[in-house]
């Protein structure tokens, strides 16, 4: 017996259709494009920094070096020269050492500001933690040395 509808069997189609994909794609792709140069995430804006009205005549330097050491020196002006003269110069092999050696020129001469220069492979929170340790230590004037 034949039924009404034929003997046909429908055959299903085992394909994926890619073009609304490809469609996505590319709309993201055109979106993508358009919003990278907008964003620059290597860019930051520092904050200006004006020269003091009256650099200090006397202060007390604080070199930091990326070997972990740290110069500390107490330099003064009125040499011959013109140049600051530096009356003492001492190393101190860690931050320990270099908070007690602040603190004993700080105790002889507290009206000395400080002046810290740091070498350009330290990193940036050690500068600050030295920054951080002189104002406890009660030292008011606190600067960074540049180029």
């Amino acid at each position: 017996m034949s039924t009404l509808r034929g003997e046909r069997k429908r055959k299903f189609k085992a394909e994926i259709n890619v073009v609304p994909y490809i469609d996505v794609m590319l709309v993201l792709l055109v979106i993508f494009m358009v919003a990278a140069p907008m964003t620059n995430p290597s860019v930051i804006n520092l904050p200006t920094a004006g020269q003091s009205t009256q650099p200090p005549s006397d202060y007390i330097e604080i070199s930091l070096s990326p070997d972990a050491s740290a110069t500390i020196s107490l330099n003064t002006r009125g040499s011959s020269n013109g140049n600051g003269k530096q009356e003492s110069k001492e190393t101190a092999a860690n931050r320990k050492q270099l908070m007690q050696k602040l603190r004993e020129y700080h105790e002889a001469k507290p009206e000395l500001s400080v002046l810290v220069s740091a070498d350009n492979e330290i990193k940036y929170d050690e500068v600050i933690q030295v920054i951080s340790e002189a104002k406890k230590l009660g030292i008011n004037r606190v600067g960074l040395a540049t180029k």
